[in-house]
């Protein structure tokens, strides 16, 4: 007999108190998991407004009591989150390595570390990472889809990417050449490499004037760079706006229950990436 396959996905619970919390954790759509939302991103908000102030010296000398108090019962809030996330799935340790899985052990660990090492407390700000959950309430969880989106254009329009940088790099490695052997050592050329970085900031438009061609051929080779800059800006651009026009959705913030994957059209029956049954879609 097979050994069974391992889980891939959290998965939701079929019934009981563990449905009733994962809906509300999980479900951005219903009434009760907007408002777990909205919360959950006020005292993220808040959590990392005190360690920021908490950074700061002069506030840290007069509120270090009530600062540490605060961490405190936002630490033991986030850690009571967490366990409930592991407890309302289906396979707890499959979330525990999923990114937002990582991103809540993060929130809470760097607390816990900074009390055996004070050191680390500046670790804290890790929490800030949560606020992407921010998008998932007032359907705007457009936004996460549209990164899964991103990246999938990005990963579509590599190969094309990738020709257009070596481009890029000949142009750089042949301008920059080029400069030092127009300009020189005395205009402040000393070699191929600084020829070359000053190619790259001359594209970038970034220029930070610390190389600077002082013969005329040299400034129309500058000038060409600068013009070439704006193309070194569009080209890039427009090929991953092209693949990103072309799968365009229509999202919402449904979350599969299987998955845990967002931004499924409303009139969606399966999810996109598991194939499971998508609940009904909650206006």
């Amino acid at each position: 007999m097979p050994a069974p396959t391992p889980a891939r996905e959290p998965g939701r619970p079929d019934t009981g108190w563990r449905l009733r919390l994962y809906t509300i954790i999980f479900e951005a759509d219903t009434r009760a998991g907007r408002a777990f939302d909205i919360a959950l991103i006020a005292l993220i908000l808040l959590s990392v407004a005190v360690v920021v102030l908490d950074s700061v010296e002069s506030i840290h000398q007069r509120y270090a009591a009530v600062f540490t108090v605060l961490e405190w019962s936002f630490t033991l809030v986030f850690t009571l989150e967490y366990l409930a996330r592991l407890a309302c799935v289906r396979h707890p340790w499959v979330y525990a390595r999923s990114a937002f899985g990582i991103i809540d052990l993060l929130a809470v660990l760097p607390t816990y570390l900074a009390f055996f090492f004070p050191g680390l407390h500046a670790l804290l700000d890790v929490r800030v990472l949560r606020l992407l959950r921010v998008f998932r309430i007032f359907k705007l969880g457009a936004y996460v889809a549209e990164y899964g989106a991103l990246g999938r254009a990005l990963w579509l329009s590599r190969r094309k990417i990738l020709v257009f940088l070596s481009f890029v790099l000949m142009v750089v490695l042949v301008m920059g050449t080029l400069m030092y052997v127009v300009e020189g050592p005395a205009n402040g050329f000393t070699s191929v490499p600084t020829g070359v970085y000053w190619a790259i900031t001359t594209m970038t438009t970034v220029g930070f004037g610390d190389i600077t061609p002082k013969t005329d051929l040299g400034r129309l080779i500058a000038s060409v760079m600068m013009l070439l800059g704006w193309g070194t800006l569009a080209v890039p651009t427009g090929i991953v706006s092209a693949e990103f026009t072309a799968q365009r959705l229509e999202p919402t913030t449904r979350t599969c229950p299987e998955c845990l994957s967002e931004g499924h059209l409303a009139t969606a029956r399966f999810c996109r990436d598991c194939g499971a049954t998508l609940p009904p879609y909650q206006r």
